[in-house]
């Protein structure tokens, strides 16, 4: 397998040094992922400007967090489930709802169960689902806008997920509280 280098900005690529900057301003430090996408400076910008975009999104916060933490749910990324953990705690997300995405239970919150489910069924079929799921979609009170935008977390986190699985990103330090292992 290969190895990839956590960077840091004294070993970044040059075209990745502003955005690793810009990602300590907003985290405090980078990331480990951050520093893993450093590798390809494109890589890097690309994910740092849908993640931008989509906070534009009408999603609510606590939304967005449930869509990317079920998506690394369902994708058995580690990191990315202690990093959203701890993300969507900030963002609101209630606690009872983070436990039961995390450990693949129901959740009591009746709209944002149908937004999970939805979430997980277009994951699991590849973006291929039934009109009844998008019809439940929509009765739920979400709208055309929203089913793009859960589409466009999709590939935000699937992105992510993909990236620490190649590289077994290691979790960092500030998310450890968070650690997650997938249910069997």
């Amino acid at each position: 397998m290969t190895d990839f280098k956590i960077h840091t900005y004294e070993t970044a690529p040059e075209a990745a040094k502003p955005l690793l900057e810009k990602s300590a301003k907003a985290f405090g430090s980078v990331p480990n992922l951050m520093g893993v996408m450093a590798e390809s400076p494109a890589v890097l910008q690309g994910y740092m400007d849908l993640s931008e975009t989509l906070v534009k999104s009408s999603l609510a916060p606590a939304e967005r967090h449930a869509v990317m933490l079920v998506v690394s749910v369902e994708n058995q990324c580690r990191y990315c489930v202690a990093a959203h953990t701890g993300l969507a705690r900030g963002a609101g997300l209630a606690a009872d709802v983070i436990i039961g995405i995390r450990e693949e239970d129901d959740i009591d919150d009746e709209k944002l169960e149908v937004l999970c489910e939805f979430t997980k069924s277009m994951v699991e079929k590849n973006g291929n689902v039934s009109p009844q799921e998008v019809t439940a979609f929509l009765e739920a009170g979400y709208t055309n806008a929203n089913l793009l935008e859960v589409a466009a977390h999709i590939a935000l986190k699937t992105l992510s997920n993909y990236v620490n699985h190649l590289a077994q990103t290691p979790v960092d330090a500030s998310f450890v509280v968070n650690k997650w292992t997938p249910v069997d």
